[in-house]
């Protein structure tokens, strides 16, 4: 099943038609999807993360839902309720959540209770309205938005919430060359109608299984428990990262090889995703805003105190 590597690719490049010059962000999205995990796109409004995570349901065939997060939102909304139908039967109307790609706009914008509500269904894969479970169609994963800034009357998500997110990324502005072909597109009318469906949901199934049966060797494994004990250990660091990250880090792993066209993961592919997956989990201490450090920074250190086993 190699032609499952070209089709990933092909959807990436589906993808870049729209989204121009984030490469790095398109392959991140891709590859937490292969592996099984949930999305937050923390950066200012414009620039591009909604468009993203639809051109990547329109390419892989995806029932795609959309929601804004406002004030006004209710848990209901996210999962759904029962009502009293014309035969005087409770009769269960679906959430939002009931799709393959679930778009949460602005989730920082709506009340804990609605955020816990929809954390809960990605981390359990179902959905419990009045002690009735219901399962969530395969596959289902969430792109979750979040604006850093303009933070006012917002509420931010706790650190044991964020962690339910295998990993977080920024898009940042494009460089002056990409919004040039970003304008030169519009211009020509390029929209998301030009994003062509080329994988169905049931292939992105099949590239999901392939990709976690990805061979991890104990050498790899014991790397990826190195650098997540280091950074429960770190002097600057107030909490490291947890078993779930641990466990993201090797899945994300994993994905990162099967993108770079292998069935094993060497420590390469750690390193290329770590950032994305572990910047989320690491909180600093008073130490490291005295000496003026940030995350990237303790990541780095991380990576020179725990040597990759091809240095040994």
């Amino acid at each position: 099943m190699s032609d499952n590597y070209d089709k990933a690719y092909a959807v990436m490049d589906e993808v870049c038609k729209v989204v121009i010059g984030k490469q790095d962000v398109i392959k991140t999205v891709m590859m937490t999807i292969i592996a099984g995990g949930h999305i937050l796109l923390e950066d200012r409004p414009g620039v591009g993360k909604t468009t993203m995570a639809m051109a990547f349901s329109r390419s892989m065939e995806l029932k795609q839902n959309r929601l804004s997060f406002t004030p006004d939102v209710m848990p209901s909304d996210v999962v759904g309720f029962n009502i009293i139908n014309s035969d005087n039967q409770f009769e269960y109307k679906k959430g939002a959540v009931f799709c393959n790609l679930f778009l949460a706009d602005e989730i920082n914008r709506t009340s804990p209770k609605t955020q816990s509500a929809l954390l809960e269904v990605m981390e359990e894969g179902n959905v419990t309205v009045d002690g009735v479970t219901r399962k969530l169609e395969e596959p289902f994963f969430v792109i979750a938005t979040q604006n850093p800034s303009g933070s006012a009357g917002t509420q931010l998500l706790p650190e044991s919430q964020l962690d339910r997110f295998m990993v977080r990324a920024s898009m940042g502005y494009p460089d002056e060359d990409s919004e040039f072909l970003m304008l030169k597109s519009k211009q020509e009318k390029v929209t998301l109608e030009s994003v062509d469906k080329i994988i169905s949901r049931q292939e992105l199934i099949e590239i999901r299984k392939q990709a976690s049966e990805t061979f991890v060797s104990d050498v790899v494994l014991k790397y990826i428990t190195g650098i997540c004990a280091a950074s429960r250990k770190h002097p600057m660091v107030k909490q490291g990262v947890s078993p779930r990250g641990s466990i993201a880090l090797l899945n994300m792993s994993k994905a990162g090889a099967f993108l770079n066209r292998r069935n094993y993961v060497i420590p390469e592919d750690v390193i290329e995703v770590a950032p994305a997956v572990l910047g989320h989990r690491i909180v600093l201490n008073t130490k490291a805003k005295i000496n003026n450090s940030g995350v990237d920074d303790v990541i780095r250190d991380i990576f020179k105190t725990v040597p990759s086993p091809r240095h040994r």
